[in-house]
């Protein structure tokens, strides 16, 4: 790839490729050019009358979205990073929706860019009924993003999808650099950001997935054979024939290698299992924060505990699940844990790979829906996550929708917000505006211990009174002089013990 990010030697290759196509692919893009004006958009654009339509040149074209440019000082190299993104342009197609919503996803798609350590240079998205099955975005308007990666220095091409592999190879052949998709920059950054041994497994094996079917050969190793013998030099007794090419003996060993992978992955889920188990055992509420990537979960997660964990403002900044142990104003004792973010089009390799992680949020007994209420769009966001939270069976859990940065937020926003979501509350993990309130709504929804019971326990017995205060909901408490008289909200085995103890009545 090192030829690629070297924009004069580029220019020229891509210079003298034209020359060479020009007159072959004449015919065929004047064919494609004509097709693509003569798309006809009979529909209504979003309900949007005839005369706010766009004009027939207009919607063909390719639109650049102002503002997209960012830029980064330096580039750290992290362990697991298998692309390297510098100058980057980032390309969409624009298949439904406003042109407010398509431009959103690139803007999204500019912050995941400069997460992953790319400058921004350019946004071009077009409009389409559906994306080009060849090159995405057609072979006319591939042309014209070759001569913006030309005017603009970069070395790379991010799209706003999932490309195939077929996608891939064309789009390269036209624009002359590296093309990388929406999916393959996401599993860049969760490569860059994943800290534990668990977190690096998941991503080791999403990026397999991803990488397997879109392995390439280069000249002669596509065909190059690995085994097999003929008449000259031969590897002896049953290895003459065909063999494995040197493609197939890739995709065997990453084939083997994820085997691998799904086997210790399965392993560490087990020991998350039985800690899991202990604090059902021990009936302890849990509480999963779940929400949009950079929402805040971690600053949430920080005031309510004082956990600790890495607040960060970029996307994907938590990967690893951390679970803290908090206490409701009541003095109940609960976990809380925090998740991985979801995005629009989180890729199914990684929703598969991080199952386990997000199991977490499946298992609980209450999720905090964490949204960003300064972002644009917040709507999409509460969207996407509710989409993976029905993709990891959580669909029955009760949540509470927390409304996030609050302090930054357009009143009108947070007000549309409160008065859509029935079960919403407006907070600030900044400045701890609306916390009290949101304490206050987690104690009630938590589930409450079923059986209430009063029992005089001995104060040889004090093991029991320790349980009544960490797994039930203490209701009063008086000292005797034959021990502690307990009115209680226990869950059923407990009290099953304390009954023993009930005073009876005279």
């Amino acid at each position: 790839m090192t030829s690629s990010s070297s924009l004069p030697q580029d220019a020229r290759y891509a210079r003298s490729a034209t020359e060479n196509t020009t007159e072959s692919l004449t015919e065929g893009l004047r064919a494609d050019a004509l097709m693509e004006e003569d798309v006809a958009w009979s529909h209504e654009i979003d309900g949007e009358r005839d005369g706010d339509q766009f004009d027939r040149s207009e919607r063909a074209a390719l639109r650049r979205v102002v503002g997209l440019s960012t830029e980064l000082e330096d580039v750290t190299e992290v362990e697991y990073r298998q692309l390297r993104l510098e100058r980057v342009v980032l390309v969409g197609v624009w298949t439904s929706g406003t042109a407010r919503e398509a431009e959103n996803s690139l803007a999204e798609l500019a912050a995941l860019a400069e997460t992953a350590g790319a400058q921004v240079l350019d946004a071009v998205y077009q409009r389409r009924d559906k994306p080009d099955p060849a090159t995405y975005i057609g072979s006319g308007k591939a042309l014209e993003l070759r001569d913006i990666v030309l005017e603009s220095g970069a070395d790379t091409v991010v799209c706003d999808g999932e490309l195939s592999p077929g996608q891939l190879i064309h789009l390269e052949d036209v624009v002359k650099v590296k093309v990388v998709d929406r999916t393959a920059l996401i599993l860049d950054i969760f490569a860059q950001h994943a800290k534990s041994r668990e977190g690096k497994a998941q991503v080791s094996l999403a990026q397999m997935q991803y990488m397997l079917p879109r392995l390439r050969g280069w000249g002669q190793s596509l065909s190059r054979q690995m085994g097999g013998g003929g008449s000259s030099g031969g590897g002896g007794m049953a290895t003459r024939g065909p063999g494995e090419t040197k493609i197939e003996t890739d995709r065997r060993r990453i084939r083997e290698k994820m085997a691998k992978m799904r086997r210790e992955i399965a392993e560490m889920k087990t020991g998350r299992e039985i800690k899991r188990q202990e604090r059902k055992r021990n009936k302890v509420p849990s509480v999963a924060i779940a929400g949009y990537t950079n929402a805040g979960k971690s600053s949430l997660l920080n005031r309510l505990t004082g956990a600790g964990v890495l607040v960060e403002n970029a996307l994907f900044a938590t990967l690893d699940p951390t679970v803290r142990r908090a206490e409701t104003p009541s003095g109940r004792i609960y976990t809380l844990a925090d998740t991985v973010g979801f995005v629009r089009h989180l890729p199914h390799h990684l929703v598969e790979a991080f199952r386990s992680t997000m199991e977490e949020v499946g298992e609980s007994d209450l999720i905090l829906h964490v949204v960003d209420g300064s972002h644009p769009a917040p709507e999409e966001q509460l969207a996407a996550v509710r989409e993976v939270i029905r993709d990891v069976g959580a669909v029955d859990v009760p949540e509470i929708v927390v409304v996030n940065k609050a302090d930054a937020a357009d009143p009108l926003v947070l007000q549309r917000l409160l008065r859509i979501e029935k079960h919403a509350i407006a907070v600030s993990a900044r400045t701890g505006d609306g916390m009290d309130e949101l304490l206050a709504l987690i104690d009630t929804e938590l589930p409450r211990p079923s059986v209430e019971i009063e029992a005089l326990v001995p104060y040889t017995r004090g093991g029991l009174v320790s349980r009544v205060h960490a797994e039930g909901e203490l209701i009063s408490e008086e000292h005797t002089s034959e021990g502690t008289l307990l009115k209680a909200r226990v869950h059923e085995e407990l009290a099953a013990e304390l009954s023993a103890f009930v005073p009876v009545a005279h």
